[in-house]
């Protein structure tokens, strides 16, 4: 089964990246045909520098292979060395309607927030159409947030195989209940484009200082804190096992713990998990050469599918 991912290059990755889509990620590269793109085309949509973006792709690639990407096992590349992307971007353009870009809740979401609103960002399930199709991807995992995007895709694909035969393969999505929308430190869904973001791979009194900005309740020492709907339980809840958060559910009923004891206790579970990965993180900044040639790799096998799925869609519409 061929699965296709891609995260945003556009700000240092948190751990609502890692349980959203890399640790998942981690695990789907076992047993299936996994390509993973790093989507700085996607990201000068928030982009403000140039300077900026390159460091946030450069930090996104070792990020990803920090944590477990294996390019033994997956094809993964930066979004604008494979192209052909753009040219299928603007041919599946015509196969958008205006309304169903209209109704895109993610756009009206982003702009309420106060990004600014463009082409590039009311166009970009088009781009992502645009990505998925290009690989004859069959799954795609996504966040309850993006299921309207994979829906997009296939009515733009559907149109376009009504027109011109079955060219183009449906995509499924694939969302993990526990882990479908990860909230941030404000208790909105975790977003770079937010700033309510926990960096994966902070310096650990920095790592600190921002679970100590997590917003709780106002009960005060001394009393049961109810954990339901806490969103310091929440984060703290998605680094343990069942026994781990019934353990962590009695020590809120105690009474004997403040919020900033579980502050501390879930700074200590970010430290922990990453132990790990910070070493590889190391490793890979002080060879960058080793990452240029993993992008280089998997653009140059990823290029090669979407060359020969472009020439099939050119043909079929008429392009010479």
């Amino acid at each position: 089964m061929r699965i296709l991912t891609g995260i945003q290059a556009s700000g240092k990755l948190h751990i609502g990246n890692y349980f959203g889509a890399m640790k998942p990620m981690i695990e789907l590269q076992e047993n299936n045909e996994l390509f993973t793109f790093i989507a700085n085309y996607h990201s000068l949509t928030s982009s403000t520098s140039s300077e900026l973006l390159r460091q946030y792709t450069h930090d996104a690639a070792i990020d990803y292979l920090a944590i477990g990407i294996d390019p033994n096992k997956t094809t993964f590349w930066v979004q604008s060395h494979v192209p052909e992307v753009m040219e299928l971007y603007w041919i599946l353009s015509k196969f958008t309607p205006m309304g169903l870009l209209e109704r895109a809740h993610s756009y009206k979401d982003k702009v309420a927030k106060g990004i600014p609103a463009n082409h590039a960002l009311f166009s970009y399930p088009v781009l992502m159409a645009a990505d998925i199709l290009m690989l004859d991807t069959d799954k795609v995992p996504v966040g309850k947030d993006q299921i309207q995007h994979i829906e997009m895709t296939r009515d733009i694909a559907t149109k376009f195989n009504n027109e011109y035969g079955d060219i183009f393969t449906i995509p499924e999505y694939i969302v993990s209940d526990e882990v479908a929308t990860i909230v941030g430190i404000d208790g909105d869904k975790m977003s770079k484009s937010y700033g309510n973001t926990i960096d994966m791979f902070m310096e650990e009194k920095a790592l600190q200082k921002q679970c100590n900005k997590i917003v709780t309740s106002s009960t005060p020492m001394g009393e049961p804190l109810d954990f339901e709907g806490c969103n310091l339980y929440n984060l703290c809840s998605l680094f343990l096992d069942n026994d781990g958060q019934k353990e962590l559910q009695e020590r809120y009923k105690s009474g004997t713990e403040g919020y900033g004891h579980f502050k501390k206790y879930l700074k200590e579970l970010i430290w922990d998990e990453f132990v790990e990965a910070r070493e590889k993180r190391a490793y890979y900044e002080a060879n960058p050469k080793i990452v240029a040639e993993i992008l280089a790799d998997g653009a140059s096998k990823a290029r090669a599918i979407a060359k020969a799925k472009l020439e099939i869609v050119k043909t079929a519409v008429g392009l010479i």
